[in-house]
């Protein structure tokens, strides 16, 4: 990371983030190690949190980093497709994509792909667009069947990320791919996320969601788990429903290279910077 003084670093800070002495300690602890960062379309269809976001990630940038983003858009997507008058269906969460529903939703997250590079770049914060119309990085195969036009990661094309990187710009993902016929494939944003930190042995993977991290029993956050217990928390039901595949992503990301996996809240303020760069950290921290 290029070297960056006191004095820059107090400029760069909000006020109501991080304190200068946590980020100048934490600055020490990165080296050039790929950070991931999956932003939820349920945070980002907010006007405020996407502002904070693009905030976040512009202060981050400033300090040193070049994170790498994979955004959302599920919300997004059901408001379009309803708007259409065609109804959303999932199977364990992932959503049914028929031939008529791959178009809008190809539409819909190309068109909020452009909307985050550009927010990006007017906020000082130089990115790049990698989409399966501009480069794609992300060869898939159907999931299943039933689920029409959904794909799940078999290659990844991490020279572009590099080269991205190397540039000085922020690569910001679509969760789209394509078969080896070009045919375009909806694929799961945490599922693209953490197929990508795993690719490039990132040092986090950090996944900002509409909720606080994993609750135990009594509905209080868990700050850090490993992923046995994660199985004795599904087995006794702690973890339910849609938690459950995320939850799952997140223990295999852990489990394959990636030193911690964090479920963050994105509707609070400089969750990220929090996360990143302070002691007490942001949501739930998961780890091998």
């Amino acid at each position: 990371m290029p070297k960056i003084t006191e004095e820059e670093i107090q400029k760069i800070l909000p006020l109501k983030g991080p304190s200068f002495e946590e980020v100048k300690n934490y600055l020490e602890k990165y080296n050039d190690e790929y950070i991931v960062i999956k932003c939820g379309g349920s945070v980002l269809v907010d006007h405020n949190l996407f502002v904070n976001f693009i905030n976040d990630i512009s202060i981050l940038n400033k300090l040193g980093f070049i994170p790498i983003i994979i955004h959302g858009g599920g919300k997004r997507i059901s408001n379009k497709l309803k708007e259409s008058g065609i109804k959303s269906n999932f199977i364990n969460g992932l959503r049914i994509t028929d031939k008529i529903s791959i178009n809008i939703v190809e539409e819909v997250l190309n068109s909020f792909n452009k909307e985050i590079t550009d927010s990006l770049k007017d906020n000082n914060c130089d990115s790049q667009s990698i989409t399966n119309k501009e480069n794609n990085i992300l060869i898939v195969e159907q999931e299943h069947k039933e689920l029409g036009f959904v794909g799940s990661p078999k290659y990844i094309n991490q020279s572009i990320i590099e080269q991205i990187v190397e540039r000085k710009k922020v690569p910001v993902i679509a969760p789209l791919g394509l078969d080896t016929k070009n045919q375009v494939f909806n694929i799961n944003a945490d599922t693209a996320a953490g197929a990508i930190a795993k690719k490039l042995n990132a040092r986090r993977l950090i996944i900002m969601s509409d909720v606080e991290g994993v609750l135990d029993n009594n509905k209080k956050l868990i700050s850090e788990i490993n992923t046995e217990k994660i199985n004795e928390l599904i087995k006794s039901k702690t973890i339910t429903g849609g938690m459950i595949p995320k939850i799952k992503n997140c223990s295999d990301v852990a489990n394959n290279g990636v030193k911690g996996v964090v479920i963050i809240d994105g509707r609070k303020n400089h969750s990220i910077l929090f996360e990143l760069l302070s002691e007490k950290g942001s949501g739930t921290l998961i780890r091998k």
